[in-house]
């Protein structure tokens, strides 16, 4: 027994921070995975003593890190064709890659605080490599205007910068679904919510974007806000062109337009068809956030009609 661990103890299964490596799969399960974090290659073989004592220090501390680094096994008798690429003259022998290139390198057994501190190094090499991070508030309010003006491609720039940082961000990946909305490529929004993790599809952002989507196709069929202009302007009282041409300005986003002429219907009738102008309205605020400056002001006109 060596630095308190058993070296006898049979290796744990593959995962994805401890592998066994070949010749086969070395370029894409390590040089390629390097690119994302730190790889300690493991140049073993069978019949090595002190290959047996190290490998079970590398796996401990390589799973202390929680996925930051990974370890990859190599045992030179199946893979000649990588020891000799490494120049393996003797083993133990560990490589730590990174950005695909060799960072350092050492053999023999060693103790569980030399490991870590070569671990400690590779992190602190990577996260001086990490784009800086993005402060999340302040991008999602950038994403947030520029969507509402029209500036698709960089709001969902925006919204994709922010889920590298943090992947299950709900209210960007609910962004990028409003995106894909506003684009009239329901299709791929759809397919966004499909694969959506449970967290995120159950989320408000989500429902709010879910709601934003179906809306959108029902307006995508809306007419000519000319033509129902007209028919208004001779019969005021025609509650279903009103409600069309609300529709309308919802899919040109004329938010303020769309609301008044549903809060319109609901001044002259509050009750028409099942109270149908309110629960649109309703969600037109759910669609738009309810602090949107369009929701704020559509409920203040919603209750002053309501409670007068």
């Amino acid at each position: 027994m060596l630095y308190g661990l058993n070296p006898s103890a049979p290796a744990p299964k593959n995962s994805a921070d401890v592998f066994e490596a070949t010749t086969s799969t070395f370029e894409k399960d390590v040089l390629a995975a390097s690119m994302e974090r730190p790889i300690l290659v493991d140049f073993w073989a069978p019949w090595c003593g002190p290959c047996k004592q190290l490998m079970p220090v590398l796996e401990k501390c390589v799973a202390a890190q929680n996925g930051a680094v990974a370890l990859a096994k190599v045992d030179i008798d199946q893979n000649p064709e990588l020891a000799q690429a490494f120049r393996v003259q003797s083993v133990p022998m560990v490589v730590a890659l990174y950005m695909g290139q060799p960072v350092g390198a050492f053999s023999g057994a060693r103790p569980q605080s030399d490991i870590e501190n070569v671990i400690a190094q590779l992190i602190a090499l990577k996260n001086q490599n990490a784009p800086e991070a993005i402060d999340i508030p302040a991008a999602l309010k950038e994403a947030a205007l520029l969507l509402d003006q029209g500036d698709l491609g960089a709001a969902q720039d925006i919204y994709a910068a922010i889920l590298q940082q943090d992947a299950q961000h709900a209210e960007s990946y609910a962004g990028i679904v409003r995106v894909m909305t506003a684009a009239g490529d329901f299709e791929q929004a759809e397919a966004m919510i499909a694969a959506a993790t449970p967290a995120i599809a159950n989320s408000s952002f989500m429902v709010a974007a879910k709601t934003t989507l179906d809306l959108a196709k029902n307006a995508s069929s809306a007419g000519d806000l000319a033509e129902f202009e007209r028919k208004i302007s001779a019969n005021p009282d025609d509650l279903q062109t009103r409600f069309d041409l609300a529709e309308a300005c919802f899919a040109k986003s004329l938010k303020d337009r769309a609301a008044d002429e549903l809060i319109e219907i609901i001044r002259r009738n509050r009750t028409w068809e099942d109270d149908k102008a309110k629960t649109q309205l309703l969600k037109y605020f759910e669609a738009w956030g309810f602090a949107d400056p369009a929701s704020v002001a559509g409920r203040r006109k919603l209750s002053a009609i309501l409670f007068s």
